[in-house]
């Protein structure tokens, strides 16, 4: 277990707490054989309506990790002021890519997937800030006796604002349940060769058989601020090395880019953050090819569907960028599938 992770402290009281959950999840419990042996998927969720959006930002900035505000009732207060400064804006980008976030379908799709794969787990999965919550499947769980949890986290990179955020509301929701299995953590999982060979897969679709020589590679990395790095949050320092691992997959195989490089995304605020920032650097990219790899995440969401692939791709366009391309996440992709197994048989005889 990470030193840093704190899951002895005091629990604050779950936020609006939700007895929906997605069809998805519903409809894929209904499906799953007997197991004692049960892997959850742990990520932050994505709202499943726009009526959503308004419970995601609200428990979102109600976690101490995301806004660090001792005082739970001063964090409730200025987290409702962000809340409805920002919820009109986000109800807008959701509606642009559907309406919902695509997060909690690919992990429910991932899940069939993984089910199908190795009938001997029971996969389901739990989200930080919205349905399904830790909460109910910690409740699914008892009710079918499982024994044995691994608890997979769906960042490959540490950080307390995803990874222990996620873990710490699950030991919580098992504490409150009275739920005592067995526990194995799956942390980060960045610096495994299945999982970037399959990033190098989603490189290699993008390019669809054109010339890696031509284009620029960014990798985009969600920000964080600097204080948190600063204050040893090892995010930025995994980023960096999986980068360096990825260079070293491309000279394995033979694939060449015009440049490789790191940038930061999705930053609030006028606090000081990870840099370089994405947004200023597609400028330097006038006339040129380039590709997007949104290395900090598995899943797509809104924040590379709509993100990077709509608002950053005019930007692209108004700056002159003659091709910009953004990956796909890995998603429910059978590579990424057979690599979380790999990794689960790995923890588990650890």
């Amino acid at each position: 277990m990470n030193k840093g992770l704190e899951f002895g402290r005091k629990l604050e009281s779950e936020n609006e707490a939700q007895s929906t959950q997605s069809k998805g999840f519903e409809n894929m419990e209904s499906k799953i054989p007997n197991s004692k042996v049960a892997v959850v998927l742990l990520n932050m969720g994505g709202p499943n309506s726009l009526f959503e959006v308004k419970t995601f930002l609200k428990n979102m900035f109600n976690d101490s990790y995301i806004l660090p505000i001792k005082s739970p009732f001063l964090r409730s207060i200025i987290g409702s002021f962000i809340v409805n400064k920002r919820l009109e804006e986000a109800q807008s980008n959701y509606q642009k890519i559907g309406g919902k976030s695509p997060l909690v379908g690919h992990t429910s799709v991932l899940c069939e997937r993984l089910n199908v794969l190795e009938s001997k787990y029971y996969f389901t999965y739990a989200m930080r800030y919205t349905p399904p919550f830790a909460d109910k499947v910690a409740q699914d769980l008892k009710k079918r006796g499982i024994s044995e949890v691994v608890l997979f986290s769906m960042y490959p990179h540490f950080s307390y604002t995803t990874t222990a955020s996620s873990m710490e509301d699950i030991f919580r929701a098992f504490k409150l349940h009275t739920f005592t299995p067995k526990i194995v953590r799956v942390e980060r999982y960045y610096k495994k060769r299945a999982y970037n060979l399959a990033i190098l897969e989603r490189i290699k679709e993008v390019l669809n058989g054109e010339n890696s020589k031509d284009f620029h590679l960014m990798f985009s990395a969600h920000s964080l601020p600097k204080r948190n790095i600063e204050n040893g949050d090892p995010y930025q320092k995994e980023i960096l090395e999986n980068v360096e691992i990825l260079e070293s997959f491309f000279k394995e195989f033979g694939l060449e880019f015009a440049s490789i490089k790191v940038a930061y995304q999705s930053k609030i605020g006028p606090i000081k953050w990870l840099e370089p920032n994405l947004q200023d650097c597609l400028p330097k990219y006038q006339g040129k090819k380039l590709l997007i790899y949104p290395i900090s995440f598995t899943m797509d969401n809104s924040e590379t569907d709509f993100e990077l692939s709509l608002q950053y791709k005019e930007v692209a366009r108004k700056v002159g960028i003659e091709d910009y391309r953004v990956a796909s996440c890995l998603n429910a992709n059978a590579d990424f599938a057979e690599c979380i197994l790999e990794i689960i048989k790995e923890a588990r005889n650890g």
